[in-house]
């Protein structure tokens, strides 16, 4: 990750292989336990960015999330946490290799603003569930988890079509009753599924993908990409909205 001429940040994974693991990635939560997470509703989060492709490798994006499979600690946190179901709400990009969706009706992979809320759990339900995750392999099991997250973890998707290569304004709203998405001003989806607090911002681009697809047929990987790829982010503001009004 490196500074740009106009300040804002400029992140970029090499060329590579399959099977090797690449990220930049700019967050504020890294150091901390998650439930010192910084950000609660109401907020408005906005900035400009634009990507070196429409169809990066892997996945992109930015906004909040809960970091539910710690994600921090195996790169390097000192922080260990137990996985937690997630929560986010976030501009997603995803090349067709992912299918991100417990629902069927929503869409899955492409450009997406996206929101997940999770029923508050216990870590300790992840314990049995990492004893079946080998046979996340089988279709049966896959479609049956599959059925299971839905009645714990609710979502709301809309797709995007914009250039993400030039450069936009984005933003979201985050309130309490909903989650707002602008795109150089105009707003394009609302949603009254809200995360559930605290969350932590987080900028990305890498090179891995997941597909829980209608199917079941599980897939996860790390894709090659042939060119560097990188995004770059400038005009960061994460602001309180007052009075049911965007300040």
């Amino acid at each position: 990750m490196t500074r740009t001429e106009s300040g804002g940040y400029h992140l970029e994974i090499p060329a590579g292989r399959t099977g090797t693991y690449r990220l930049a990635q700019l967050d504020n939560y890294s150091k901390l336990h998650r439930t010192n997470f910084p950000y609660w509703p109401d907020l408005k989060f906005r900035l400009r960015a634009r990507a070196s492709s429409a169809a990066i490798p892997g996945t992109w994006g930015f906004g909040f999330w809960n970091d539910p499979f710690s994600t921090s600690f195996v790169l390097g946190s000192k922080i260990f946490q137990w996985p937690v179901l997630p929560n986010a709400a976030w501009y997603f990009f995803a090349s067709p290799q992912n299918y991100l969706s417990l629902m069927d009706d929503l869409p899955a992979e492409g450009a997406l603003a996206a929101t997940f809320q999770a029923k508050q759990i216990s870590s300790l339900v992840f314990l049995p569930a990492a004893l079946v995750s080998p046979f996340l392999l089988l279709p049966p099991i896959a479609r049956l988890m599959r059925r299971i997250g839905r009645l714990v973890v609710t979502q709301g998707a809309y797709r995007l079509t914009h250039d993400p290569t030039e450069w936009h304004d984005y933003s979201l709203e985050w309130r309490r009753t909903g989650v707002a998405f602008e795109v150089d001003g105009k707003r394009l989806f609302e949603t009254c599924v809200s995360p559930n607090p605290p969350m932590g911002l987080v900028i990305w681009v890498d090179n891995q993908y997941a597909a829980t697809p209608p199917d079941g047929r599980f897939r996860y990987g790390r894709l090659a990409n042939q060119q560097p790829a990188w995004i770059e982010v400038e005009q960061i503001k994460i602001t309180e909205l007052q009075e049911g009004l965007s300040t």
